[in-house]
Order: C-alpha cells, then structure tokens, then sequence
C-alpha cells in the first residue's frame, strides 16, 4: 500500500513538472520573437516560482523568476502586482530586506493589498519581530474576505503567547474562528489546508522512527526521516525529529541546521526553538542559546521556564546579576507552587554562595518557604544562609524545626554540627557528626569535620586519621579529607606519606578547588624545612 502511494504521488509530481517544463519551453521560444513583451516575462516569472515551489523540484529557479520580474518591471513601473510578485521571490528565496523593500513599493501603489501586509507579517515572524507581525496581520486582515491566512497567523501569534494570559487566549480562538469562517474565500489558506492535509499520511512513520528512535537504531531512525523529507520538504515537524537524532548522536551542528530549517518553516514552531536552545547548551555555545531564548521570550513572554533556563545560563557564564534577574522574574510568573520553590531556592542560592548576600538569599529561601513548608531542603539552605550572616540563633532554630519534620535527616545533624563547632560548644558538636554517621553512613563531610575537631581541639590524632581515612574511603576525591589526613600524618612523623598525601590532594584540588592551592603548597614546603 505505501509503495503504491509514493508511487503514484511521484507520478502525479512528474506530471505536473512535465506541464510546467512545457510551458516553460513554450514561453522562452516566445519570448525570442518578441523578447520586449512584459507579460510573457511576468508570465515566466510565475511559472518559474511555481516550478520552485513544487514540491519535486524545491529551492529551484528562483533566481530565473526574479530576473524575469525585473525585466517586466521596465515596462510596469507602477504595478503593485509585480511588485508583490518581486517580494514574494525574494522572500522564497531568502532575501527579506528585499523583500520588504518591494512589498513597501507594492503597498505604496496600492494601500489596501492585503497580500502585501500578510507576507510583510510573516517575514517579520521569520525575523523574530512578533510585535511588527502582528501589527502588519492586523492590517492584512482588516475587512477582507480572502483573509483567512492572515486570521490564522494572528491566531498563531497569539496563541503561542497566551500562557497564563485570558485575554490573549480569547483573541487567539477569535481569530482562529475568523480563519475558519474565511477560509472557504482564501484560495491560499486552501492550498494550506491540502497541504497539511497531505502531511497526515506521515504519521505511522513518526511512530515508526519513535520506535527507532527509543531503541537506539539511530540510523535506521536517520535513513527514514531523510527519506520522508524528500517526499515532503515543507513539513517542519520532519527536520524537528531528523535533528533530535543528531543530538542523540552528538551532531550537534548538524541537529542546529535541521532545528533551524523547521524554524525556517514554522517560525512560531516553540518546540523547534527549545530544542535548538538545548542544542547550544550541550555544544557550550551559551551566546547563542542566549540570543535564541530572547527570541522566545518574545514570542511567549509567560513562560516561566524560559527565564529560569536563562538564568541557568547566566549562572553558568559567571553573570550573577542577569542569572538574578530572571529567576526573579522566573518566580513572578509562578506557574505552579512546588516549581516556583525550587526556582526560589536557587536564587537563593545565587544569592548565598556568588553574590555573598545572605540577607537576600533569606528573603528568597523564606519565599519558597511559603509555597513548600514541607520541603527539607529549604531548612537547610536557610539555616545555611543565617549561619553565614552569624545570626546563629536563628541558624539554630531553623534547624531544630527541621529535625521536627525529619528527624534522621544526616545532612542537618551535620550542619548543626557545623553550627556548635563555629558557637565553641565541641560536646555537643561531635554529638551532632556522630549522629550525621549514624543515619548516613558515607557522609565523608561529616567524618572529615569530627576528624578535625578530634585533631586540632582534642589532640587525638589516631582517631582523627581513622575518620579522615573513612571520609576518603566515602569520597575518594575528597581532596580536604587528604589535605587533613596528611596534617596528622605529619605530626604522627611520617613526612614521607604526609607529602604524599599532600600531592594526592593538591592534584585533585585542581579539579575540586575546595583548597586554597596556596595552602597545600605552604604545608608541602614546610615539611622539609
């Protein structure tokens, strides 16, 4: 059944090829007996845009139909049909200031072409400028009957930024309603409806390359969407899927080209944008990914994720305050309450640990607070925050209505640890590591500080370097747990093991860099003073 179906789709293609390669053939022999007609050129341009158009002989000839417009344009100067005719080409074939430029002359002519107004709003849609499409939309829409194209993209617009906005979702199925009352009036809207229409025979092939796809047959997966893409070169979600393989395989450049080419085809496409979003930030080109988020936010200014994800890359750049900035925002937008608390808590955490800002970072964590009291985690990073602004009291409290929701929890028993050591009260600081052991036993932090406090406040160093060993034992790239054990190491007299131990750490503090390096190169030298 599908043989016979490409088959026969092939044949119909041919034909129709076959009829414009004649017409074409009878035109140019035309065109050398009278090669001044305008008319026989303008008429060569359509039938070359058309020929470039079909879907057998895509991104062809556009070139020769724009050279025909031009010639005909000698003679019609003050034609706003050829001038659209002008724009159109160069639309299709890439080239959208020019475009632009004709589709202006065309409008200047005749200021009522609706025509011109719709393809001026889809190249600003291409471009990104969703407030100048819509605004040109509008005008192509406005009291026309044949206007169905310019409803739906409205629609479009609308819809993709209707998140969380009721306005802009009952605009979005208004002008979804005026497309489909005007579409019987609009013979290209008709075209697109067949069209997409035809596309509905590719869906047991999706399936098919899911099914490729989830079992790793990448290239059986590759091998089909290619072949599909022949057959339908105007289909975006195709390239869409054709660039999640290469990602999964990690073409990244060559999954960014399929990305942008269904972008290219449907520039309101969301989930062609994310995905060459995603695609940037595993190649490590954070400046593009940037510049492409923007671009959705512009076109879907409530989507929370968006900032967040933005924000990520901003942390990630080492640019705080931009990274601040959009979590913020991220947060007003606030699609659901447990999301929201983990976007709180990281900037909180942006606040804390690279903007040094405990106070700020207490308002974000007491913000997630509210929307998740049950989260642990939230506890704890408060707790954190109070501890390094040496409001101790409150660290405390914050901890101990902690340990009330979750009693075992090895993590607070540590930091409480932590939180006695910095108060002076040793007792009851090792009280608290022991317990962060018992309920967690590989919690190599927890053996290291007990390690440190039996070392440089009780003077036992053979227990210190038991629990120094056993935090290397739960973390073997725990370069402080080294760094420490070769602290006692030295004083047990063994200079030798301590220098190695020093290396170990100093050489793995180099990816870690929880050790000032300058530390460990100072305990290296002094050994053998």
């Amino acid at each position: 059944m599908k043989k016979m179906l490409d088959k026969e789709t092939e044949t119909f293609n041919s034909t129709k090829s076959s009829k414009v390669l004649r017409e074409i053939e009878k035109l140019r022999l035309s065109l050398t007996k009278d090669p001044n007609n305008a008319k026989l050129h303008v008429r060569l341009g359509d039938l070359y845009v058309a020929w470039h158009l079909d879907i057998s002989n895509s991104y062809q000839y556009i070139d020769e139909a724009i050279t025909e417009y031009q010639i005909a344009l000698e003679s019609y100067m003050d034609s706003p049909e050829l001038f659209y005719k002008l724009g159109k080409a160069f639309y299709y074939k890439g080239d959208f200031d020019k475009a632009n430029n004709y589709l202006d002359l065309a409008i200047g002519k005749k200021t009522d072409f609706s025509q011109a107004y719709y393809l001026k709003a889809d190249i600003f849609t291409k471009k990104a400028n969703f407030s100048e499409a819509k605004r040109f939309a509008k005008i192509a829409a406005k009291g026309v009957v044949n206007s169905s194209n310019a409803h739906y993209l409205l629609y479009k617009l609308y819809d993709t930024s209707s998140f969380k906005n009721f306005k802009t979702s009952l605009l979005a199925k208004w002008e979804h309603l005026l497309a489909v009352l005007t579409l019987p009036f609009d013979k290209d809207a008709i075209e697109n409806v067949f069209l997409n229409i035809y596309y509905l025979r590719f869906i047991p092939l999706f399936m098919l390359g899911f099914y490729y796809l989830s079992a790793k047959r990448y290239d059986k997966a590759k091998d089909l969407y290619d072949s599909a893409i022949e057959k339908a070169p105007g289909f975006a979600s195709l390239y869409c899927l054709l660039g999640d393989i290469y990602v999964a395989c990690g073409h990244y450049e060559d999954a960014i080209c399929e990305y942008k080419m269904a972008i290219w085809l449907d520039s309101l496409n969301v989930q062609a944008y994310r995905r060459l979003c995603r695609a940037y930030e595993e190649q490590g080109d954070y400046d593009k990914a940037i510049d492409i988020y923007y671009k959705l936010i512009s076109m879907a200014p409530n989507m929370p994720d968006l900032y967040s994800n933005l924000g990520n890359i901003f942390y990630i750049k080492g640019e705080f305050e931009l990274a601040v900035k959009n979590y913020q925002t991220a947060i007003t937008l606030n699609p659901n309450k447990r999301w929201t608390s983990v976007i709180a808590q990281t900037l909180g955490f942006v606040y804390q640990e690279n903007k040094q800002d405990p106070d700020s970072a207490i308002s974000a964590y007491q913000t997630a607070y509210m929307l998740t009291p049950d989260d642990i985690d939230i506890y704890i990073n408060m707790g954190s925050a109070f501890y390094d602004k040496e409001d101790y009291d409150n660290a405390l409290a914050i901890y101990r209505k902690a340990l009330e929701l979750d009693p075992n929890n090895a993590k607070i028993h540590c930091n409480l640890g932590f939180l006695y050591w910095g108060k002076g009260d040793t007792e009851q600081a090792m009280q608290e590591y022991e317990l962060a052991i018992k309920f967690d036993k590989n919690y190599a932090i927890a053996f290291n500080n007990l390690g440190v406090i039996y070392l440089d406040d009780l003077g036992r160093i053979q227990r210190a370097v038991e629990l120094f060993k056993s935090a290397i034992e739960a973390n073997p790239n725990y370069a402080l747990a080294y760094f420490n054990l070769a602290r006692a190491t030295t004083i047990i007299g063994d200079k030798v093991e301590a220098a190695k131990l020093y290396q170990v750490s100093q050489d793995i503090n180099k990816i870690t860099m929880e050790i000032d390096p300058q530390d460990i190169e100072e305990k290296i030298k002094g050994l053998f003073e």
